[in-house]
């Protein structure tokens, strides 16, 4: 099939990749433009366009797709259909009217349920169980198109978002195949807009912890928000990240917040009686340690508590 892909995030290579083994004609890949990154602030190319090149596929990077040079460069291609995984804009009327067997979409979450752009971080920080993925048929709403085919898969109790990400990818890659090798004839259903639930793109603020919440629910949103904006918290008025942690099953009658050493093992305290296991923790400014390294490091004293911005 004669197609052109939107990708641009590294969860859009193993589609790009699998259409390709499958024997799909990809006669253009669009995608996101260079954006600058890191500490120097030098051009990065997106995965996908990284991938596109390796395979010496035309590339195409418009600041807007909605622009009617990027609308007359796709028409000037006739193609089948197009395919959408991570593209990371919202497509136009205009463009979703030029392919005769429609645009499909690869969507990280068992749809209608986390619609929006960070589907994987929220699934996980909502404390779900099961998770998947959906090829869907693009309309001009955000992931409200029909559903062409799921994938479901179980969320590891410690699965992080990361890990998470990766299998969807490749499972959504397989999904995709799949799909558009029955495109003509599967029949779409209709999204419940009474399950509908929403994913928002992530904030600084999401990463905040409230101690007073269970243990159960930091955990969660600890392996939830990554790879950004992460968990964290204040320890002595500066910022600690968690990357890494465990509920732990003895209940704790101590305040939220307040630290507990239990051997080298580090506790926090949480809502409920509750309590946290920190693993892997991180100072502002510092590299990421153990929680045992880093207690040993900061010499922690009794009635130690997180939470609180001293100044």
């Amino acid at each position: 099939m004669d197609l052109i892909f939107l990708g641009t995030p590294s969860f859009a290579v193993p589609s790009l990749e699998r259409l390709l083994a499958a024997g799909h004609a990809v006669k253009l890949v669009v995608t996101q433009p260079d954006r600058p990154k890191g500490r120097g602030q030098a051009l990065a190319i997106p995965a996908v366009k990284e991938c596109a090149l390796k395979h010496g596929l035309p590339v195409y990077q418009p600041e807007r797709i909605r622009r009617p040079e990027a609308v007359q460069a796709l028409a000037a291609l006739p193609v089948e259909a197009m395919v959408v995984v991570g593209y990371g804009q919202i497509i136009p009327q205009s463009i979703l009217d030029l392919a005769p067997l429609g645009i499909v979409n690869v969507h990280a979450s068992l749809l209608p349920k986390y619609r929006g752009a960070a589907p994987v971080q929220w699934a996980i920080a909502g404390g779900e169980t099961v998770t998947g993925v959906t090829t869907m048929r693009i309309d001009a709403g955000l992931d409200t198109g029909d559903i062409l085919m799921r994938a479901e898969t179980p969320i590891g109790p410690d699965e992080n978002a990361v890990e998470l990400g990766a299998r969807l990818a490749e499972m959504g890659a397989d999904l995709l195949v799949e799909t558009l090798r029955g495109l003509k004839t599967i029949v779409p259903r209709k999204q419940d807009p009474a399950l509908a639930t929403h994913a928002p793109i992530l904030t600084k603020e999401d990463g905040l912890i409230d101690w007073r919440q269970p243990a159960g629910a930091i955990h969660n949103r600890v392996r939830g928000l990554l790879p950004w904006p992460g968990a964290y918290t204040h320890f002595r008025g500066q910022i600690l990240h968690l990357w890494r942690s465990g509920a732990s099953p003895q209940p704790r009658s101590a305040p939220p917040g307040s630290l507990v050493r239990e051997g080298k093992r580090l506790l926090a305290a949480c809502g409920g009686g509750t309590a946290l296991e920190l693993l892997e923790v991180q100072l502002e400014g510092k590299k990421r340690l153990s929680a045992a390294d880093f207690a040993n490091g900061q010499r922690l004293t009794d009635n130690e508590t997180l939470g609180e911005q001293r100044p």
